[in-house]
């Protein structure tokens, strides 16, 4: 039986605009890819990797380019032939796992063989804006396990201080999207540590972080934007020690297992991420997070709407979308 491709653009407003060092979104724009066969839909949702240049308009045109192989029956290995790693491919990859799960009836997590396919708990983030603001952000947030704060060069400790003063027993991820220089973070760490940061993620620019190599910082530092497919894993040794991995960089679930797996082999822990998006972007990334330590799966929290019959989320704990929306 023949299937039938369709994808779409769909805009999703924000609560508020979400800022990070790289700068301010008001939206989350994404590509929708639904993949029909007889009865049975498969639905995928990507925003891309904006900062490589990826846009709606480009992930539409990478789909268009191998619908006819969609259509003509190409799995998810096929896949991995016909487009490079990034949202196109990552839309297509989740809208094939769900058309499988829906016509065998196996589970995407079962299919994925990981232990489980439970609720897990994520971060809740907080992007950049005034100190009072973060304090005010982090007092609606106290009872959540886990915050994440977005930071810059702009006073970041004063950031932290003002959440933690608010936020006591949560668990602090700082995110500094490659704002500081190794020699800022080495300065910033004993407070960092006073304050009780739990990771890093980011801190340095991709490609000037030499100056991690063997040093030993007394907070966990996790690659994110270094780290896209497992060919990048090598140069990371001895310089971070976790690793994010988000579909929308890998290019899919399938790949990101992949890269789940080869990490951990090398000693590597593990947190999932994501580009913002809705509940159906964040589906499949809750198949790769039952692996992992950490979770930063909050998009559709920071959005002001959502795809009906969503992911329920209660205090940052996500309850599993299977198998009635996805998977």
């Amino acid at each position: 039986m023949k299937r039938t491709l369709k994808a779409f653009s769909r805009s999703w407003p924000m609560n508020e605009p979400f800022v990070i060092a790289r700068g301010a979104q008001t939206t989350a724009d994404v590509v929708v890819v639904e993949l029909s066969m007889g009865s049975a839909v498969g639905r995928g949702e990507a925003v891309g990797v904006p900062y490589k240049g990826e846009t709606p308009e480009t992930l539409l045109q990478e789909i268009e380019q191998v619908r006819h192989a969609i259509e003509q029956g190409a799995d998810r290995y096929d896949l991995l032939k016909l487009l490079p790693a990034g949202g196109a491919r990552n839309a297509l990859d989740a809208a094939l796992w769900d058309l499988e799960a829906k016509l065998s009836g196996v589970p995407a997590w079962r299919a994925a063989g990981v232990p489980r396919g439970e609720s897990i708990t994520t971060a809740i983030t907080i992007g950049i804006r005034t100190l009072p603001e973060y304090q005010k952000a982090a007092l609606a947030l106290a009872e959540n396990a886990w915050i994440k704060i977005k930071v810059d060069k702009n006073d970041p400790l004063g950031a932290v201080r003002a959440v933690r003063r608010t936020a006591p027993g949560a668990k602090l991820v700082v995110d500094a999207n490659q704002a500081w220089t190794v020699e800022e973070l080495k300065s910033l760490m004993p407070e960092l540590v006073e304050l009780g940061v739990d990771l890093l993620e980011q801190p340095v620019k991709v490609g000037f972080d030499d100056g991690l190599q063997g040093y030993r910082s007394p907070i966990p530092i996790c690659a994110d934007e270094s780290v896209n497919t497992v060919a990048d894993l090598p140069a990371l040794v001895g310089r971070y020690s976790f690793i994010n991995i988000k579909l929308d960089k890998t290019g899919g679930l399938t790949t990101a297992m992949e890269l789940a797996r080869a990490a951990q082999k090398l000693g590597f822990r593990l947190m999932s991420g994501c580009m913002c998006g809705s509940s159906l972007a964040m589906a499949p990334s809750m198949v790769l997070a039952q692996l992992c330590e950490i979770n930063d799966l909050d998009g559709p929290m920071l959005q002001a709407e959502d795809w009906p019959d969503g992911i329920v989320y209660n205090h940052g704990v996500m309850s599993p979308p299977w198998p009635h929306f996805w998977g």
